[in-house]
């Protein structure tokens, strides 16, 4: 299934969330941003646990950074949802 995102829908949004997929661009257009999303989408739309989504960056610090980034937006995902 090819899926392509409208001008209004963010691609990680319209991602299919099965089979690997590669994030590769310049610094600044929004891998993590779009890393974190898809994140969050394999959580919620598939249940899977955190434990089960395998996320590859190229250096120790940018894995700290990424996990960072990610624990901190599934936080404000949850507060969002904890509250309604």
């Amino acid at each position: 299934m090819n899926s392509v995102a409208s001008p209004a829908t963010p691609p990680a949004l319209a991602l299919p969330l099965s089979g690997r997929h590669l994030l590769e661009a310049a610094a600044g257009t929004g891998k993590t941003h779009a890393i974190k999303t898809l994140f969050a989408r394999l959580i919620l739309e598939k249940n899977l646990p955190v434990e089960a989504i395998l996320t590859v960056t190229y250096t120790e610090a940018a894995a700290r950074e990424l996990k960072d980034r990610i624990r901190n937006s599934l936080e404000s995902l949850l507060a969002v949802l904890e509250t309604g």
